[in-house]
């Protein structure tokens, strides 16, 4: 998966800022599980990058708790398989922590109305059991 990781449509990762390791990695493969170095870890250095503008790289940092963001993938038997889920991970991480903030809800008071129907239904709804009830 050489080049560079799109986040979005204005944030790439240019293809040197992203460091990869390779490993063996456990779990189905067979023989050549003892072979092959199909795990993957992806490490980005989010506060060393020059891809993210510095608000961005601000909110990231904060939301992410760290410097650094590490993704490991060992589910598919091959390493390119593996290559891409680490690459598709770390794009989605990156994306949420850099995504705008949620807007802060207004807080409002429920109309007149809407009262009014809510206290016609508990008293009819205390009518009905009422009657229910032997005299």
């Amino acid at each position: 998966m050489p080049g560079p990781l799109v986040v979005n449509d204005s944030i790439v990762i240019p293809d040197i800022e992203l460091v990869w390791r390779f490993s063996r990695s456990s779990g189905p493969g067979g023989q050549g599980v003892n072979t092959t170095d199909s795990r993957v870890e992806l490490t980005f250095d989010v506060a060393g990058s020059t891809a993210l503008p510095p608000a961005l790289k601000a909110r990231a940092l904060e939301r992410l708790g760290s410097d650094t963001i590490t993704i490991a993938a060992s589910e598919y038997r091959s390493q390119l398989r593996n290559r891409e889920a680490a690459a598709h991970r770390l794009a989605q991480r990156l994306r949420e922590a850099i995504a705008a903030p949620p807007k802060r809800r207004r807080p409002t008071k429920p109309s007149r109305g809407s009262v009014e129907r809510r206290i016609a239904a508990k008293k009819h709804r205390s009518d009905v059991k009422r009657l229910r009830r032997d005299p």
